[in-house]
């Protein structure tokens, strides 16, 4: 029996899927059907063949077949596997390597023959390249074909590394990778430079051979490139939309990579929302008012009965029984996400006209001053993000206070780091055999013969810690107020990293220590490196001690998580906007700014050449202008915010 639960294939759907609330469900119901495959085959006597992806999609189903291996008995001694694909030209003892990645989160941990576990070669000569891939194919196919096939798939939309333009009929060869793709994996190797531009890879023939296909992907930042694999064309240009040909293919997700897919983002497009077990809650009328608006180009209270009948949207009219009602409860709804005091006003100081703060809901509502956490996972995200909310928020009188989750070190250049030691050793101010060490080390800064020490890192860390003091100064937040937490998960290689009791621990300190009445934390989920998810599982472990220990502070909380560089809140899901006036932006990038190690020369920009300043006058910008197209005021620009009450963030599925 397949554990996946397929959904009914709706219109817009050319393959089927399934949807998981969280990945490591999705990832638990994949691994169960690759151990009900491989109990299946070695009680047939059978061997079994598995077709095996990297890169984090995966890291969770093969820690579930190791604990059904440690903790159940799965037995691997009739599996043979054939890894996708493999870095050219990269040794296998390399730390990037996919067999070192292969042996660390699998074969090391289960009884299967290394005999019989097959990734390309990426020291083959080049000469050799060609009877390599060939021998590949041929040795597939010796073993009996591959039976379950594993795939993720990248923001191109490749699938092994099958890049754009990648044909039907290909087999194993040696590829040039996307630019997008080495932006992706600069975090890994330490920068652009350091990333292969080749790789070695199973062509899109080879998949397709495969008996059984599942692809998963994780992730907002995954949802859009599904989409179009799910119910776009078949094409070249998407590699993964060539999983529509395949009889025995699935796409599993989480919720989030599924969230672009019609049938979640605009299910009224496919019948009666009370047949899909659906209803016009208010979070379902906001998003199909915001995109009717955004579909017929008009202000909300301009759009008439014709738009919304021609929309497919005559339920929701029935409804509100006419545009006018219906418009005014969506134009209400955006209107009342604004305001100029996120922190709430002083009582004191109010006048007869006041506009209301609209968005606080918690009982310290009226509380004036608040204590304010702003949680940053690296240095800059505060100001990135945040920097004319944080702003706004000292300059209205609460006590504001940033923790820095994690040092940051690995941002940080050794020609940054070259230079700063440059300037201790010619300033005068050190002793000689100081000034001798730090002339060593320039040395070796200059030549690239240093190795990622300890010293170094801590070098590093300090840099980004004072360029983080700088922009609190900026802002208005003194020093005392600064906490650097340092969280140890961060120490771990990124593909590594998992957070545990300490760093639960300092956080749920800090938060008895402040005990805020607002959290600000990083809500953007899909950042390059991970650090942002991890920090918000961290975040919702220390107040899950809070609640169980009963901490009265926390009846007075409110929880707002901000997107930050690498992602946006779309309109129906943001419940706080505060607008910026120009002098404001001016000064959050004053701040921005005194991240220098992270202008010009930041070594994880990601798919986005940008720089982050220009990113974050560029976002809430255009957020300004898509208040203004709704028929709001018109700003210079607006950060953007989502709630969560500490319960519910603790209940939530989406984290």
């Amino acid at each position: 029996m397949n554990p996946l639960p397929v959904l009914e294939r709706c219109r817009f759907e050319h393959a089927p899927i399934a949807v998981f609330a969280r990945s490591r469900d999705a990832s638990r119901a994949v691994a169960a059907e690759i151990a009900a495959l491989i109990r299946t085959r070695t009680n047939e006597g059978r061997p079994c063949v598995l077709g095996l992806a990297t890169g984090s999609t995966p890291v969770s189903v093969y820690a579930e077949l190791v604990r059904l291996h440690r903790e159940e008995g799965l037995t691997f001694k009739n599996v043979t596997t054939f890894n996708l694909d493999e870095y050219y030209p990269l040794p296998p003892e390399h730390a990037q390597s996919y067999r070192r990645f292969m042996r660390t989160h699998l074969f090391d941990h289960i009884d299967i023959d290394p005999a019989r576990t097959h990734v390309p070669s990426g020291v083959v000569p080049k000469a050799e390249v060609d009877a390599h891939c060939a021998a590949y194919e041929e040795a597939i196919r010796t073993a009996g074909g591959i039976d379950f096939q594993i795939l993720g798939i990248g923001r191109t939309g490749h699938i092994g590394f099958n890049e754009p333009g990648s044909p039907r009929h290909s087999v194993t060869r040696l590829v040039a990778l996307d630019p997008l793709t080495r932006r992706d994996a600069a975090g890994d190797f330490g920068g652009e430079n350091a990333t292969p531009r080749s790789a070695l890879t199973m062509g899109v023939r080879s998949i397709l051979n495969a008996r059984r296909l599942v692809l998963m992907a994780w992730g907002q930042h995954k949802a859009d490139v599904v989409r179009t694999a799910i119910e776009g064309e078949v094409s070249s240009h998407v590699t993964a939309s060539f999983l529509q040909e395949h009889s025995n293919a699935l796409f599993v997700l989480d919720a989030a990579a599924a969230g672009s897919l019609t049938r979640f983002r605009a299910p009224w497009l496919l019948g009666p929302l009370e047949e899909q077990g659906l209803a016009w809650d208010e979070r379902t009328t906001r998003r199909a008012i915001l995109w009717l608006s955004e579909l017929r180009k008009k202000p909300i209270l301009k759009l008439t009965d014709d738009d919304y009948n021609e929309a497919g949207l005559q339920d929701l009219l029935r409804a509100h029984g006419s545009a006018y009602e219906a418009n005014l409860a969506g134009f209400y709804e955006m209107q009342h996400t604004i305001t100029g005091w996120p922190g709430g006003r002083d009582p004191r100081r109010a006048k007869p006209g006041d506009a209301p703060v609209r968005p606080l809901r918690a009982k310290s509502a009226g509380v004036f001053p608040k204590r304010v956490l702003v949680l940053s996972p690296h240095p800059d995200d505060d100001v990135i993000s945040m920097g004319g909310t944080l702003c706004r928020l000292v300059d209205q009188g609460h006590e504001v206070h940033i923790a820095y989750e994690v040092s940051g070190a690995n941002a940080v250049s050794d020609e940054a780091v070259w230079s700063v030691l440059a300037f201790m050793r010619d300033s005068g101010v050190i002793d000689a055999p100081s000034r001798a060490r730090l002339d060593a080390m320039c040395g070796k800064l200059v030549s690239g013969s240093t190795a990622p020490s300890p010293e170094l890192l801590g070098w590093k860390g300090l840099i980004r810690r004072h360029e983080a003091i700088s922009a609190a100064r900026v802002c208005g937040v003194p020093e005392s107020r600064l906490h650097f937490l340092d969280l140890p998960f961060y120490n771990d290689a990124p593909r590594s990293r998992h957070y545990g009791a300490e760093d639960i621990a300092r956080v749920a300190r800090l938060l008895g220590q402040v005990q805020p009445h607002l959290i600000y934390a990083a809500g953007d989920l899909d950042d390059p490196h991970g650090t942002h998810r991890l920090c918000l599982h961290v975040l919702r472990e220390a107040l899950a001690q809070a609640a169980t220990a009963q901490a009265r502070w926390l009846e007075d909380c409110e929880l707002w998580l901000y997107r930050g560089a690498w992602a946006e809140w779309p309109l129906d899901e943001i419940d706080l906007a505060v607008p910026l006036s120009p002098q404001e932006v001016l000064r959050r990038r004053r701040a921005i700014f005194r991240h220098e190690t992270q202008k010009d020369q930041a070594l994880f920009l990601g798919e986005d050449r940008r720089e982050f300043w220009q990113r974050t006058d560029d976002r809430s910008r255009r957020l300004a202008q898509a208040y203004n197209a709704l028929g709001l005021a018109e700003y210079e620009a607006i950060e953007a915010f989502r709630r969560y009450a500490p319960e519910d963030f603790l209940k939530s599925v989406a984290f």
